[in-house]
């Protein structure tokens, strides 16, 4: 049994929690919040019974196996690098910090401890992805020549500004799927050559609340990416190739338990659905991802999930965005 220890009591802990309930392989072994009450509610939710809201007991217990960090974004720096002086193998939420310094200092500090450790975009880990990656690989669709994507979500009012504003909060979905559809088809080191000119609004609380972009790779494929959280609930992701578009029917970045789907719609002939059908949703397939991996003694995820140079990389694409968007100067 794998046990784990959750480090945060906000909203996304819920879906880890039922997701881990749903595995018969894994179990919590204890919860630790600074907010109290909300600590007290999730124990009793989730039948709990060892609690605390010092992280160093969390990270010194040795009936914890593995910790996931559901911290707002700029303090994943912090908890990773005390998990992994405890010898912990973390689970940490997107996005991986707020700062390309951050992400630096915390990914020397997994390297340094040889241990498991994975960024929690949790969607990666869904067998959707891994049928998109299948597709995509298949030569039938053609050569990738455009990507646009967009996710829009009003949820301003419920993060923490702190945690860096609608990239770091939401833009981390659209550009990991943007990353993990250019390495697919265009080879591993396609993502990080590029141009870009990006803009932005700020919004009311003092961060980045809209944000577009605009990339040219350097074998010509292009793609434009919108992120807001500032209004509505909407998202789409298309692929263009040489031979059709696929595009994602069903949310590409929640996919679900059930049915989710694609479309393929060559240049010369009928469309074709592309469904996925699960029992869970990606939070219960994360848990597997993390569970088969500490098994193997893998030191990090295989993709599509992303390993620790994935992470890196979509962290200075979304720097590089926001510096971007937030310089009159644009395109940089």
């Amino acid at each position: 049994m794998l046990r784990w220890g959750i480090f945060g009591t906000g909203f996304i802990s819920h879906a880890m929690l039922s997701a881990i309930r749903d595995s018969d392989i894994s179990t919590v072994a204890m919860l630790c919040g600074r907010n109290e009450a909300a600590l007290s509610d999730l124990s009793t939710q989730y039948s709990i019974k060892h609690t605390t809201t010092d992280q160093a007991e969390l990270f010194a217990n040795p009936d914890v196996d593995v910790i996931y960090i559901a911290l707002p974004n700029h303090l994943h720096r912090a908890a990773t690098e005390a998990a992994m002086a405890a010898g912990k193998p973390v689970l940490c939420e997107k996005s991986l910090t707020t700062t390309m310094a951050d992400a630096e200092a915390l990914v020397a500090s997994v390297r340094i401890a040889n241990i498991f450790f994975a960024e929690g975009l949790m969607y990666l880990a869904h067998p959707f992805m891994q049928q998109l990656v299948t597709v995509l690989r298949d030569p039938s669709v053609g050569e990738l020549r455009s990507i646009s994507g967009f996710y829009a979500a009003d949820i301003w009012k419920v993060v923490n500004p702190a945690g860096g504003g609608t990239l770091y909060n939401l833009g981390c979905y659209p550009a990991s799927l943007l990353q993990l559809v250019v390495q697919t088809m265009c080879g591993e080191e396609a993502f990080a050559q590029r141009a870009l000119a990006a803009h932005g609004n700020i919004g009311k609380d003092g961060t980045l609340q809209d944000a577009s972009i605009s990339v040219r790779f350097d074998n010509g494929v292009l793609a434009n990416l919108h992120s807001t959280d500032g209004h509505g609930m909407a998202h789409a992701f298309t692929i263009v190739t040489t031979k059709g578009t696929l595009r994602f029917a069903t949310h590409p970045w929640l996919p679900e338990a059930g049915e989710n789907r694609m479309i393929w719609q060559p240049y010369d002939g009928p469309a074709r659905d592309i469904v996925v059908e699960t029992k869970h949703d990606a939070f219960y397939h994360q848990t597997k991802m993390v569970e088969r991996a500490l098994a193997t003694g893998a030191k990090e995820a295989s993709r599509p999930s992303p390993r620790l140079s994935d992470s890196l990389e979509i962290m200075q694409f979304l720097t590089d965005w926001e510096a971007a968007a937030l310089t009159k100067d644009s395109p940089q």
